[in-house]
């Protein structure tokens, strides 16, 4: 798991949750270079790589997105405006929230990932990637 995952910087996202495949093809197309490989939180591969970095991740946790990169486990807003830092376009001033106390960033961010299911609803059906995204998957929800 280690060589696999040092490389580049691996998004660990809820794979029930339409509002994080959004989220995950954004990341996608925003990352001509190739920065980020992607697993289900929910997958073995998922889970083992959170808990290996210390994550106490549940089902039915907080977390809705964890990013491991260069040896370090990233939650919450921390993962999320490290992520869109190094993604091309004007998303990336939105890292410029990192500024912020840690505490009022996680703030919002966990009050979107509480209404996360209720606003953007749950995957009903297992969908397909996009031709090349699919090949920057670790693992698939099983």
């Amino acid at each position: 798991m280690t060589e696999k995952t040092e490389s580049y910087a691996t998004v660990l996202f809820d794979g029930d949750c339409n509002l994080c495949d959004k989220t995950v093809r954004f990341i996608f197309s925003h990352d001509p270079e190739g920065r980020f490989r992607f697993a289900p939180l929910q997958s073995e591969f998922g889970q083992e790589l959170a808990k290996k970095y210390g994550a106490s991740y549940s089902l039915d946790g907080p977390y809705s997105v964890l990013l491991v990169e260069d040896g370090h486990l990233y939650d919450r807003s921390t993962a999320a405006l490290r992520i869109v830092r190094q993604l091309d376009g004007p998303v990336r001033i939105l890292g410029g929230f990192m500024i912020l106390p840690r505490f009022l960033r996680d703030l919002g961010y966990k009050f979107i990932a509480s209404i996360r299911y209720k606003v953007w609803g749950k995957k009903t059906e297992c969908t397909l990637p996009p031709p090349g995204l699919r090949e920057r998957f670790l693992a698939f929800s099983s």
